[in-house]
Protein backbone atom coordinates (compact mmCIF):
# COMPACT_ATOMS: atom_id res chain seq x y z
CA UNK A 1 0.00 0.00 0.00
CA UNK A 2 2.81 2.57 0.67
CA UNK A 3 4.34 2.15 -2.66
CA UNK A 4 1.16 2.60 -4.13
CA UNK A 5 0.43 5.65 -2.48
CA UNK A 6 4.22 6.47 -3.37
CA UNK A 7 3.73 6.20 -6.66
CA UNK A 8 0.29 8.21 -6.87
CA UNK A 9 2.55 11.06 -5.12
CA UNK A 10 5.39 10.79 -7.71
CA UNK A 11 2.71 10.22 -10.72
CA UNK A 12 0.81 13.16 -9.22
CA UNK A 13 3.92 15.14 -9.49
CA UNK A 14 5.14 14.60 -12.94
CA UNK A 15 1.99 16.08 -13.68
CA UNK A 16 2.35 19.20 -12.35
CA UNK A 17 6.18 19.37 -13.83
CA UNK A 18 6.96 21.27 -17.19
CA UNK A 19 8.73 19.78 -19.95
CA UNK A 20 11.69 22.24 -19.01
CA UNK A 21 11.51 21.13 -14.99
CA UNK A 22 11.25 17.41 -16.28
CA UNK A 23 14.49 17.79 -18.19
CA UNK A 24 16.74 19.32 -15.54
CA UNK A 25 15.35 16.69 -13.09
CA UNK A 26 16.53 13.39 -15.01
CA UNK A 27 19.84 14.49 -15.32
CA UNK A 28 20.07 14.92 -11.84
CA UNK A 29 18.25 12.13 -11.12
CA UNK A 30 20.19 10.10 -12.65
CA UNK A 31 23.75 12.10 -11.65
CA UNK A 32 23.02 11.57 -8.12
CA UNK A 33 22.50 7.51 -8.25
CA UNK A 34 25.11 6.85 -10.43
CA UNK A 35 27.26 8.94 -7.44
CA UNK A 36 25.89 6.57 -5.28
CA UNK A 37 26.86 3.71 -7.20
CA UNK A 38 30.92 4.40 -7.69
CA UNK A 39 31.18 5.86 -4.04
CA UNK A 40 29.35 2.46 -2.94
CA UNK A 41 32.10 0.46 -5.62
CA UNK A 42 34.64 2.02 -4.25
CA UNK A 43 33.61 1.50 -0.61
CA UNK A 44 33.30 -1.82 -1.04
CA UNK A 45 36.70 -2.52 -3.11
CA UNK A 46 38.31 -0.89 0.06
CA UNK A 47 39.43 -3.57 2.46
CA UNK A 48 39.59 -1.12 5.44
CA UNK A 49 35.97 -0.35 4.86
CA UNK A 50 35.13 -3.70 4.21
CA UNK A 51 37.04 -4.67 7.98
CA UNK A 52 35.46 -1.76 9.16
CA UNK A 53 31.76 -2.96 8.80
CA UNK A 54 32.60 -6.21 10.01
CA UNK A 55 33.90 -5.00 13.00
CA UNK A 56 30.57 -2.69 13.24
CA UNK A 57 28.53 -5.78 12.48
CA UNK A 58 30.56 -7.54 15.61
CA UNK A 59 29.77 -4.73 18.06
CA UNK A 60 26.04 -4.16 17.42
CA UNK A 61 25.36 -8.26 17.78
CA UNK A 62 28.00 -8.15 21.09
CA UNK A 63 25.54 -4.99 22.02
CA UNK A 64 28.51 -2.74 22.36
CA UNK A 65 26.20 0.40 20.58
CA UNK A 66 24.93 3.17 21.93
CA UNK A 67 21.75 5.06 21.57
CA UNK A 68 21.81 8.34 19.87
CA UNK A 69 19.75 9.60 23.19
CA UNK A 70 22.78 8.76 24.92
CA UNK A 71 25.14 10.36 22.48
CA UNK A 72 22.96 13.70 22.33
CA UNK A 73 21.94 13.69 26.13
CA UNK A 74 18.82 13.92 24.89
Amino acid sequence: MELTIRCLLIETKVKDLTVVDFQYLIPDAFKDVMDGVIEDVLALSSNNHLKSIEEAKNDYKEGNVKSLEDIFNV
